[in-house]
């Protein structure tokens, strides 16, 4: 019997060892922090054996393979001891993609994949069966054993492709790469880009890889690095022959000489980077031959995402908004581009080595006052301490948006926008957004 291990007690980990379990292998979870009681509950229920607190070597070294959380580093002692052991190390889609026949669509970038991914997945269910994955709602391994769906649309993080070995997606979607996460590479820029185009590693001529042809990261790669696969680029500035391009306010996507053509005037998304996100995932749709009208209906009707530009209330004319998911600088730039008022932005957080220029030109243009809300503000006040009249500096989302609440004047907007990760103050960006949101409701 095959033993499993599974590092890290989270939702791809339980999920992982209830697929694991019943193909038949003997499975353990280890999780260095405490496992959440939900998850404690489905372990014993099922009868897996599991650790929380610690990680003991001797439970963990015998594995035949290792499913590990996209939150552990390579550069922890023991995932180098796995490794220097032969013993394969995957992540939760690799493991579980070898148990499903289903269509497979991927979708990875520094921004964007999430939103995307979402409105994938809107399209596409009101015509075929599909289920949502990756990073976002139930695990993959889980929905497999429980659902099987025929088709999945997948939300990809890097971390999660760097322990791929066969993972393919029959579709591909690349949204964007701005520099992100390089504490976990080393600091070296191509490590992390060599990291998102994994996502097409495997890929044969059969599939096909939607990417934006506007990023030269990304058009630059691929010059150097053909992948095998079909190529549907999408363009806001270029006139796309297979693909997708903006054609005086209309999407035109072409496949195979089958065009469809989607106006953008009744989008329910704002913002430019918002048309590319419609752009990628109408081209999924198109391939998977979702109708015409069901696609236009989806694109007029979708939510968006929490916690990404989401309007919470308005109050004496000023409108708040949660935008909590930016958690690096490229993010923010949709955000702050997206204004269309003087704006009080609340910004701060953990910097992952942000570089503020270019945000300079929206700020100078937008930005009425800034709320910095992190530990350490320094690099904030030296970036944008001359371009505002008023920066203040807090530790609290309550105190922060009664500030904001003070300055901001009706038909001005409150931008929680923080370009950070959240961990100094707050769990995580869902944590910081609700909190704001709770925050505003209580002004």
């Amino acid at each position: 019997m095959k033993r499993l291990v599974v590092l890290g007690g989270g939702e791809s980990g339980v999920g992982t060892a209830l697929l694991g379990k019943a193909k038949g292998f003997e499975v353990f979870v280890s999780d260095k922090g405490p496992i959440k009681e939900k998850y404690k509950h489905v372990l014993i229920h099922n009868e897996i054996e599991f650790e929380d607190g610690k990680h003991s070597e001797e439970k963990i070294l015998n594995a035949d393979i290792v499913m590990k959380s996209p939150g552990i580093p390579d550069k922890v002692a023991l995932i180098k001891q796995i490794r220097a052991q032969g013993i394969a190390v995957v992540s939760e889609i690799e493991f579980a993609a070898q148990y499903t026949n289903a269509t497979l669509v991927g979708i990875t970038g520094s921004n964007g994949k999430t939103t995307t991914a979402t409105l994938t997945h809107h399209l596409l269910k009101q015509d075929i069966k599909v289920g949502l994955a990756g990073n976002i709602g139930d695990s993959f391994a889980k929905q497999i054993l429980e659902q099987d769906y025929p088709n999945y649309v997948l939300e990809i993080s890097s971390f999660q492709l760097d322990d791929i070995i066969d993972f393919k997606p029959h579709i591909a979607v690349l949204t964007n790469i701005t520099p992100d996460h390089l504490d976990r590479y080393d600091y070296q820029f191509e490590r992390y880009i060599a990291s998102k185009f994994r996502i097409a590693e495997n890929q044969t001529q059969n599939d096909y890889f939607i990417y934006d042809a506007d990023d030269e990261v990304i058009t630059n790669w691929l010059k150097a690095n053909p992948v095998q696969s079909r190529l549907l680029p999408f363009s806001l500035t270029k006139t796309i022959e297979n693909g997708a391009y903006l054609d005086n306010n209309n999407i035109k996507i072409t496949i195979d000489n089958n065009q469809i053509i989607m106006p953008t005037a009744n989008l329910a998304l704002e913002g430019k980077h918002n048309i590319k996100n419609a752009m990628a995932a109408s081209t999924v749709a198109h391939l998977l031959k979702i109708r015409k009208q069901t696609i236009r209906e989806s694109l007029e009707n979708f939510q968006g995402v929490e916690h990404r530009l989401e309007h919470v209330l308005k109050i004496n004319k000023v409108q708040y908004i949660n935008d909590s998911k930016a958690t690096n600088v490229n993010a923010t730039y949709y955000a702050l581009e997206s204004m269309d008022a003087p704006t009080v932005w609340i910004v701060g957080g953990v910097d992952k080595g942000n570089n503020y220029q270019e945000l300079f030109q929206f700020v100078n243009e937008k930005v009425k006052a800034i709320i910095c809300l992190g530990t350490d503000n320094e690099k904030l006040l030296e970036s944008f301490g001359g371009m505002v009249d008023v920066i203040v500096e807090t530790q609290f989302m309550s105190e922060a948006v009664k500030i904001a609440y003070k300055i901001a004047e009706a038909g001005e907007n409150v931008l929680l926008s923080p370009a950070c990760a959240s961990f100094d103050l707050f769990e995580n960006y869902e944590d910081r957004g609700r909190q704001f949101k709770d925050a505003v409701r209580n002004l």
